[in-house]
């Protein structure tokens, strides 16, 4: 393995293509509350779960309220997403996970930490992971960089030795105000700009090619 730059990832959308999953979860909760459920991909990508309660259920909440309305649409979510998950995975990323075993890899996710680790465990990859930043762990959710900060701090490196793995403009920005290279995963086919480099999923053969290029070798 040639180099040595580690590898930050996000969760939904990078490792699990979830954002649908996501915004059926949230229109079957609001629905149950009565509330309006236009535009939701659009307000909920890359935010974190105490934002979206705000704006989607609306009203003067308490800390409590909002940690039970998260909470019941996470359940919601997991039950939706667990006999899909394996079909979910984004394509090739088991395999190039298993390719940079010898790189430190984390995690850094605006997600739940039992939506974190449902993903982790429920797909057999936490085992790649040296560390593991959920939407808890920090006090400032993406687009601030502390999330990532924090990760390359765990991983023992410099935010410009490491390459972040985003789908989402909020998570993006985050990285690079952190420092960091950024590869774009655009699993949700949105609009991504500032990215280093844009790929479908981890089968891409731009990807390979761009991590040569920042003298990051994968293993056969």
């Amino acid at each position: 393995m040639g180099g040595k730059l580690t590898l930050i990832f996000d969760v939904d959308g990078v490792i699990i293509d979830s954002n649908s999953v996501h915004t059926e979860a949230w229109r079957i909760y609001l629905k149950r509350l009565g509330r309006e459920t236009d535009g939701l991909l659009r307000r909920m990508h890359g935010r974190r779960n105490d934002q979206l309660v705000r704006d989607f259920v609306g009203g003067e909440l308490t800390p409590a309220e909002i940690f039970r309305h998260g909470a019941e649409k996470e359940r919601l979510y997991r039950e939706l997403m667990a006999p899909q998950l394996q079909q979910r995975l984004v394509p090739g990323v088991g395999r190039f996970l298993e390719r940079c075993r010898h790189a430190p890899k984390g995690v850094a996710s605006n997600a739940e930490p039992a939506n974190v680790a449902f993903v982790l465990d429920g797909s057999g990859l936490r085992h790649h992971f040296d560390a593991i930043v959920d939407g808890h762990q920090v006090s400032r959710p993406k687009p601030h960089p502390e999330v990532f900060l924090r990760a390359a701090e765990l991983l023992g490196a410099p935010a410009a030795e490491c390459i972040v793995f985003e789908d989402s403009p909020a998570g993006l920005a985050a990285a690079r105000a952190a420092g960091a290279r950024t590869v774009a995963v655009n699993s949700a086919r949105v609009q991504l700009d500032g990215a280093d480099l844009v790929v479908a999923d981890f089968l891409d053969p731009g990807l390979e090619q761009w991590l040569r290029r920042q003298n990051f070798s994968l293993s056969d």
